[in-house]
C-alpha cells in the first residue's frame, strides 16, 4: 500500500521516507520466534520484549516517536495527525496475536492509538491507515495544500457535500447555488451544509467549539427545519 499514489509519490519525490523491519531479523533463538505465551495462562501469544527492544534500539533515531496501535489507545483524530506529522521519524509497532509484553508498553511506546472501538488481525492496516492520515499534512505530499485544509473534521466539522458535471444526473441536479458564481453565497451554503451534516451524522463533534456569530444563526436554523420535520 505504500507503493500505490501519493505515498508513493512522495517517496520518489524524497519528501517522506518508509522502512519495514522484520522483527525476527532481531530474534538469536534457533527457531528466530518473536512470541511466547502469556505468564498466567489464557489464549494469545504475546511480543517478547527482547526482538523488540533490540530492534527499536537499532532504528530509533535521536527525535523518534514509537506507535503502538492498540484498542487500548488513545482514539486517533485529524488533530493526533496533524501534530505526528511534524515528528522527524515515526515507528509503528505492529503486534499481532495478543499483543505485546506490557515491559515494552511501558519502557519504549510513546503513544498507543486506536482508530476505533474494533480489533484488526494485527496492527499493519491500522499502521497504513494512520500513515495516509498523517502524511497529508507533510508539505509537498498533497499538491493542492487548500484540499487539506478543508477536509473533514479539520474544523470540527463533516465536510460539506461535493459535485461535477454533468449538472444533471438520473433526474438529480447540481445544487443552483453552485452554479451562480457568486462566491460568498457558495461560502455560506458550503458552511450550512457542513454544519447540517454534522449535526445530522456526528453532533458530538459540535460540543465545545468556538461558534461565530453566522455559526449560531446557521445552527439555529437548521434545528428548527429538524423540529418542523419531526412534527411532520
Amino acid at each position: 500500500m505504500l507503493d500505490h499514489g501519493l505515498l508513493q509519490q512522495a517517496r520518489q519525490k524524497g519528501i517522506l521516507e518508509f522502512q519495514v523491519h522484520d522483527l525476527r531479523n532481531y530474534a538469536h533463538d534457533r527457531h528466530r520466534s518473536v512470541d511466547d505465551v502469556p505468564y498466567g495462562g489464557g489464549p494469545g501469544m504475546l511480543f517478547r520484549p527482547e526482538p523488540v527492544f533490540e530492534a527499536i534500539d537499532t532504528i530509533r533515531g535521536s527525535d523518534a516517536l514509537v506507535i503502538l496501535p492498540s484498542p487500548q489507545g488513545i482514539r486517533f483524530t485529524q488533530k493526533i495527525a496533524e501534530d505526528l506529522a511534524q515528528a522527524a521519524q515515526l515507528i509503528f509497532l505492529c503486534a499481532r496475536y495478543e499483543g505485546v509484553d506490557e515491559r515494552i508498553c511501558e519502557a519504549l511506546v510513546d503513544r498507543e492509538i486506536s482508530i476505533g472501538d474494533f480489533v484488526t488481525m494485527g496492527g499493519e492496516v491500522p499502521s497504513v491507515l494512520m500513515v495516509e492520515a498523517i502524511a497529508r499534512f507533510v508539505p509537498g505530499v498533497v499538491g493542492d495544500r487548500e484540499s487539506v485544509v478543508a477536509d473533514s473534521f479539520q474544523n470540527s466539522l463533516l465536510d460539506f457535500p461535493h459535485y461535477t458535471r454533468p449538472e444533471e444526473y438520473r433526474g438529480n441536479k447540481v445544487p443552483s447555488i453552485l452554479l451562480s458564481g457568486h462566491h460568498e453565497e457558495i461560502r455560506k451554503w458550503r458552511r450550512k451544509m457542513a454544519l447540517k451534516r454534522t449535526l445530522e451524522r456526528r453532533p458530538d463533534l459540535l460540543v465545545d467549539v468556538q461558534w461565530s456569530d453566522e455559526d449560531r444563526q446557521m445552527l439555529e436554523e437548521l434545528k428548527g427545519s429538524n423540529v418542523e420535520k419531526s412534527k411532520s
